[in-house]
């Protein structure tokens, strides 16, 4: 486990994760769609990606089951607004509120934070 790096403040949440800057980029996704933070199940905290929780967490991760697509667990990095799960799955890769573009190849990784079935 790499050491964890101090949380930054974005639009009043903290953020966990190497390099994050201030709309929730990291060291790992770092490119101009990659805006998102989310909350991890399995401690409450937000993150910019798996990776970041794999790489400063001292547990292993839990994804969200399906019963709590309501749980706002997403994290606008542009505009702040947290949405829910299933506003997020359901968002077309945009935010609902400041129509900012997000990462359309982050479906490929759902399943690492989201049960999909």
């Amino acid at each position: 486990m790499a050491a964890q790096a101090s949380p930054a403040d974005i639009h009043g949440v903290k953020v966990r994760g190497p390099l994050v800057d201030g709309e929730t980029r990291c060291e790992h996704w770092h490119g101009p769609l990659d805006i998102i933070a989310i909350k991890f199940k399995c401690c409450g905290d937000w993150y910019p990606c798996f990776d970041c929780h794999q790489a400063t967490a001292d547990h292993s991760h839990a994804v969200w089951p399906i019963e709590e697509r309501d749980e706002k667990a997403v994290l606008c990095g542009v505009c702040g607004q947290q949405l829910t799960i299933d506003e997020y799955l359901n968002s077309s890769s945009r935010c609902p509120v400041c129509a900012s573009a997000f990462n359309p190849g982050c479906a490929l990784h759902y399943h690492l934070y989201f049960e999909t079935n």
